[in-house]
């Protein structure tokens, strides 16, 4: 049956609201606009489908389908909260993929005669959707801190990794030469296995990378679905994603100062790092403060650089922050935020955490532009943040982080941690910035201390 006119134009209106949505979301002041432009464009998309007069099995299943992920989908929208959004972000990501897996897999038991080009996108989608499907849930856990955050190396990982990639890789090509439900079965399970070895070795600051990686892989199986399907939307809409999620990704990788390969693959060569010093670490004297003592350093700052991490999204302290740099601002001090590309659990993280305080833009500065302002800073005042400003990345080969560009925080005059306790970062492990002479730490909730300082600023 072919399409209609009325339909096909619906499609194309709705390919234009992605491809707008896209460039919506390049930037934290149009970011809600993109989201509305891409949930509409696949709002009228679908809705066209049900109009167009395709003979459609099974209705009742598929509206109630709808409506179940529409509630949940709302439901978890609107009770996630901003610390959960990267485990969030990897979960659906992870659905996305195994949708498109399973959707060709019902596509070949309904037509097993597939041949050609329907079959190879078949195939490729079976393939990539089920790596990014297995490989996002990994990826989920090591957020949600259900299992290590720390690279997983397997004994003979390399070896095992490299057998199952060449094992999925024949069952692909078994399943091209001679389609049967064995080559099928054994992709898909060779697929998924592989996408676990793939995402296990990656250590806990490299993970928004990994998410950024398996979400382009999930437009491929997306976009090779709407080939297996002739459904000209999903190619588009696939391809956005793939090309964005891989340019994205490569970005990253050059942001974290090294090549994706060692991000991927390096934990499968490298030393075992010394991991946390915690326990070593707990002899070495601090320099506590109070928020009265944190209140007259910044009183009497010309220049604070704030510096935002996972902690302040913990604690949801993004408008007592903006509180306070306004507070600085009205005295005369020159107020930044320093914005490391990775700080927090996904890329961005922290654009859209201090977005949702109105944080004027302006303010923000991405780690290339503000790190040759910490040398001239009063305070660094860093809230909740330990890997992208630990010294560790620079200075220590033996540490899973090294080589990571940080911000430049042990430059300034002076630095203030807020912190709940010493506990390492996510890379888990310390960092010796905090023992540093000048270096003060702010125990406690990163919300209640600061409220704390912006009073003691206030009566100043």
């Amino acid at each position: 049956m072919s399409t209609p006119t009325w339909v096909a134009a619906v499609n194309l209106v709705a390919a234009v609201c992605f491809i707008l949505a896209l460039k919506g979301l390049s930037s934290p002041r149009t970011a809600r606009r993109g989201n509305l432009l891409g949930a509409l464009g696949a709002a009228v998309a679908t809705i066209a489908l049900f109009l167009s007069g395709i003979e459609l099995q099974r209705v009742g299943i598929i509206v109630a389908a709808v409506l179940l992920g529409s509630v949940v989908g709302a439901v978890a929208a609107r009770r996630v909260r901003m610390t959960q959004m990267p485990q969030l972000v990897a979960l659906l990501n992870g659905v996305g993929g195994g949708a498109a897996g399973l959707v060709a897999i019902a596509e070949w038991l309904r037509t097993p005669d597939l041949g050609g080009l329907a079959l190879l996108a078949t195939v490729l989608t079976i393939l990539i959707g089920w790596v990014s499907f297995t490989g996002s849930l990994v990826t989920f856990l090591k957020l949600q801190e259900l299992m290590t955050t720390r690279p997983v190396v397997l004994p003979a990982g390399r070896i095992i990794t490299i057998v199952v990639a060449a094992g999925a890789v024949l069952a692909a090509a078994w399943m091209v030469a001679a389609p049967s439900g064995a080559a099928l079965a054994a992709l898909a399970a060779l697929a998924a296995v592989l996408g676990v070895l793939f995402v296990l070795p990656v250590g806990g600051a490299d993970v928004p990378i990994v998410i950024s990686l398996l979400n382009a892989f999930t437009g491929l199986s997306v976009a090779a679905s709407g080939l297996v399907l002739d459904n000209v939307l999903l190619l588009v809409a696939g391809t956005l994603v793939g090309a964005s999620g891989t340019l994205l990704t490569r970005m990253m990788a050059t942001a974290m100062g090294r090549p994706l390969a060692s991000t991927l693959f390096g934990a499968f060569t490298a030393t075992p790092a010394a991991g946390s010093t915690t326990a070593a670490a707990a002899d070495r004297p601090v320099r506590s403060a109070s928020p009265d003592d944190v209140a007259v350093m910044l009183g009497y700052a010309r220049k604070v650089i704030l510096v935002p991490g996972y902690g302040l999204a913990v604690a949801q302290a993004q408008h007592i922050l903006r509180e306070l740099a306004d507070l600085l601002s009205a005295r005369g001090t020159e107020v930044m935020y320093a914005i490391h590309p990775v700080a927090g659990r996904m890329p961005g993280h922290m654009n859209v955490l201090l977005a949702e305080a109105d944080v004027p833009y302006d303010q923000l500065r991405e780690m290339e532009a503000v790190n040759p302002e910490f040398g001239t800073a009063d305070i660094a005042l860093v809230v909740g943040a330990n890997d992208v400003v630990n010294p560790a990345a620079r200075d220590d080969r033996t540490a899973p982080i090294y080589g990571m560009p940080i911000l430049a925080v042990d430059t300034a005059q002076q630095v203030v941690f807020l912190k709940r306790s010493m506990r390492p970062g996510f890379s888990g492990i310390d960092n010796a910035l905090l023992f540093d002479p000048r270096t003060q730490l702010l125990f406690g909730d990163a919300k209640t201390s600061l409220a704390k300082v912006v009073s003691a600023v206030s009566a100043l």
